[in-house]
């Protein structure tokens, strides 16, 4: 029988397939700002790029290098001047586009609703996630996996990012767990596994492209139907 009680999930890229539903409102939102006038011809190079620049911004702000409204306005400022465009008007907007309807999109990771199916029966589920606090239960209504947690924990409510062991404590404390009955799953070494095991949670890395490391893990996987093997 397990020791476990309680199961938190990371949300993007862990659940919400945030690449995957981000590459489909760049390219719907691309023909809105008339991209090919402005010489972005290759969606796929723009999306490249940006998710870099992205990803860049994300990981500052989880140090608390940058807070919410530079990450917003910078990333798509930033990917537009790497191709000549420099009109901090036309990203604005841009931006301002890509947050309302990126959260509506509800692709998902492989095997995710099953995996929730299986798990709900025998645990209690939790999501903790930096993501902001206006769109990530928008994503967890759009896609339908607000029905499977008992509670969902943003970075802003808990005034504290992961890695942050604070957001874990605050976390587990809402869902009444502790960390000898409690696991964390998430797709980033930083945020979700350090920052669990800082806190004395078990942890899953979610490692869907088998990236090399040399943390210490509990358990590590790569498609989340592995989930059922350990829990």
């Amino acid at each position: 029988m397990s020791r476990y009680k309680h199961v938190f999930f990371d949300l993007d890229r862990t659940l919400w397939d945030m690449d995957g539903n981000s590459y489909h409102t760049i390219c719907e939102l691309a023909e809105k700002h008339r991209f090919a006038d402005r010489g972005i011809h290759s969606m796929d190079e723009f999306i490249c790029k940006y998710k870099v620049i992205n990803d860049q911004l994300w990981s500052d702000y989880s140090l608390n290098l940058v807070d919410k409204d530079t990450l917003r306005s910078e990333r798509f400022k930033r990917a537009f001047g790497l191709f000549g465009i420099q009109d901090d008007a036309f990203a604005e907007a841009f931006g301002k586009d890509y947050v309302e309807h990126s959260p509506l999109k509800s692709q998902l990771m492989p095997h995710s609703l099953d995996v929730l199916d299986y798990l709900s029966s025998k645990y209690q589920l939790h999501i903790i996630t930096n993501g902001f606090e206006e769109v990530q239960h928008v994503k967890l209504e759009k896609s339908n996996l607000k029905k499977y947690f008992n509670s969902v924990v943003t970075s802003e409510m808990a005034s504290c990012k992961k890695p942050d062991v604070k957001i874990f404590e605050f976390s587990m404390n809402l869902a009444k767990a502790d960390a000898t009955n409690s696991i964390m799953i998430g797709d980033s070494l930083e945020a979700d596994i350090v920052g669990a095991r800082n806190s004395g949670m078990a942890q899953v890395f979610y490692n869907p492209e088998r990236k090399a490391h040399s943390e210490a893990v509990t358990h590590e996987i790569s498609c989340l139907s592995e989930l059922k093997g350990i829990l």
